[in-house]
């Protein structure tokens, strides 16, 4: 796989991920209905530095573990591969029938960092991102290239996704929360999401060092 290849297959894949409602989803969303634009922008920014924090994390754990052990590659990709396919089953034969609009509210004071805190914090104390990344980004490695800068690339360019996806949120408030609450919906993407997710979880359990 070379780079552009492994760049176009992470962006589609990234990009469904995306747009498949989740915390992050809801936190923008329900800041936006009630707090306005300018607050949920900030929270949205927050997720984002969350995600690259995370990203940060697993580039730079992974980077050493891949390019010093040919065990340790192997050990990562089953464990990915094996949790992919548990995500995308789970999607496929049990999606969901509602999006719950709702988020931790707790106190988050009246300042620009406050809002950026909220969404920062929900992000980095979620362990699921943690282990989707390092189940998911390793895989979109193309041979010869160096493990931590490009998997840190990987998750900057799904935090790009995320902004954009973001800023469509605040955009159109009404119109995708309403969208985003109906049962076909949310059945449709999290199907959708699942075939994905097991398509990689079969690729990457066939991949060869």
């Amino acid at each position: 796989m070379t780079v552009v290849q492994a760049l176009l297959a992470f962006s589609l894949a990234a990009g469904l991920l995306t747009i498949t409602p989740g915390l992050d989803t809801a936190i923008v969303l329900r800041t936006a209905a009630v707090e306005g634009s300018r607050r949920a922008a900030l929270a949205a920014a927050g997720v984002i530095a969350g995600c690259l924090a995370w990203g940060a994390a697993v580039a730079l754990g992974l980077g050493v573990l891949l390019q010093a052990s040919t065990l340790a590659f192997n050990v990562i990709k089953w464990a990915g591969a094996a949790y992919l396919v548990w995500l995308g089953i789970g999607l496929i034969l049990k999606p969901r029938d509602s999006f719950q609009l709702s988020a931790p509210a707790g106190p988050v004071g009246t300042s620009d960092v406050g809002w950026m805190r909220r969404g920062f914090l929900t992000n980095l104390l979620n362990p699921k991102v943690g282990v989707f990344y390092i189940s998911f980004l390793p895989q979109f490695l193309p041979q010869g290239v160096a493990p931590g800068p490009f998997i840190f690339g990987l998750a900057a360019l799904h935090g790009v996704m995320g902004l954009a996806w973001f800023a469509i949120l605040i955009g159109a408030t009404r119109p995708l929360q309403a969208v985003l609450q109906r049962s076909a919906v949310v059945r449709w993407l999290d199907r959708l999401t699942g075939g994905v997710f097991l398509a990689f979880g079969v690729r990457l359990a066939l991949e060869r060092r």
